[in-house]
């Protein structure tokens, strides 16, 4: 997913110098430039390239919730010897689109951070990112698992599904992730002309189809 771009638009205007009552100069105040929107680009239309720039302007998560966030979704999809981590791969930024894109996710999401931080303040009294790696994990153990989690553990466990589905579906639609994938596309094929034996079996002489073809 690429970053949109921040543009600054600066208007700057100077009063004129007055000399014996007459104005010497002014200078105009800029015309704040905007950025064209096309009809359509990347199978968007143009309704929708408007819509997905304001949700992009828009802002969700706090700072610490998203540091919390990068801590959570690099525990899911760690750095290997393959690729990146989820964080490298622009899984935050991924999700922070889509809880504006999909709000009921918002409070699931928000809940499911402040219940780790509470969590993590319950058994080791500071929040989640003040823990070490093995504390962290003794915290998602208890989430990460549905059939061996306890009852009282039930929102844990149904925020650490979302997120972990959130994670996967933004890290494997990243470029990174398809490359992780393998994954090349759809690619052209070569055509080599009839294969030899297709030839031999309807006794067809290639050279003279191409000289029938050529006519």
């Amino acid at each position: 997913m690429k970053r949109r771009d921040i543009l600054k638009n600066i208007g700057l205007g100077t009063a004129g110098v007055v000399v014996a009552g007459t104005a010497s100069a002014q200078t105009k105040p800029k015309t704040p430039v905007e950025k064209e929107i096309p009809e359509a680009a990347n199978g968007r239309t143009r309704e929708e390239i408007i819509f997905d720039n304001k949700l992009k302007a828009e802002k969700f998560f706090s700072k610490a919730e998203m540091d919390s966030l990068k801590v959570l979704v690099d525990i899911i999809i760690p750095a290997d010897a393959t690729s990146g981590s989820a964080t490298q791969a622009g899984v935050p930024d991924f999700i922070e689109f889509i809880v504006k894109d999909i709000p009921s996710h918002q409070t699931p999401m928000r809940g499911g951070l402040m219940w780790v931080d509470n969590m993590a303040i319950k058994m080791f009294k500071v929040k989640f990112t003040a823990l070490s790696a093995a504390q962290r994990i003794q915290i998602i153990d208890l989430i990460a698992y549905p059939e061996k989690s306890k009852p009282e553990h039930s929102q844990g466990v149904a925020f650490f599904n979302l997120l972990r589905n959130l994670t996967a579906t933004g890290f494997f639609t990243s470029e990174m992730g398809l490359k992780d994938l393998g994954y090349a596309g759809n690619q052209a094929n070569k055509w080599d002309g009839v294969p030899d034996d297709v030839l031999a079996k309807y006794n067809v002489n290639y050279n003279e189809w191409e000289k029938h073809l050529e006519k």
